[in-house]
């Protein structure tokens, strides 16, 4: 698995917004349900599930929460990319304006 971007955004009358913990829980949750219900190993769908424990496990996720939510209140567009680099969690956040 290469990366996985997370995009949170606020609320606004037309869309419900999503913060990156929310985001994170529900891969997190997609991961599981696809992993009980397949019969076979996905390896990529295993390590997915494994990063998405370790940053809602990590001390960083608040602080990256906290960061996106101040930009997004300023109206930039945000992305986490959350990937392994030499077998170690890494997690950029990206803001646009």
């Amino acid at each position: 698995m290469d990366s996985l971007n997370l995009e949170p955004r606020y609320s606004t009358d037309q869309l419900p917004g999503k913060c990156i913990k929310c985001l994170a829980e529900k891969e997190l949750n997609d991961c599981l349900r696809e992993l009980l219900k397949d019969d076979e190993n996905d390896k990529e769908l295993e390590e997915k599930y494994e990063l998405m424990v370790d940053f809602l496990q990590s001390p960083e996720s608040k602080k990256l929460r906290d960061q996106s939510e101040k930009y997004l209140s300023e109206g930039k567009k945000v992305t986490l990319k959350i990937s392994i680099t030499g077998g170690k969690p890494e997690y950029i956040l990206e803001v646009n304006e």
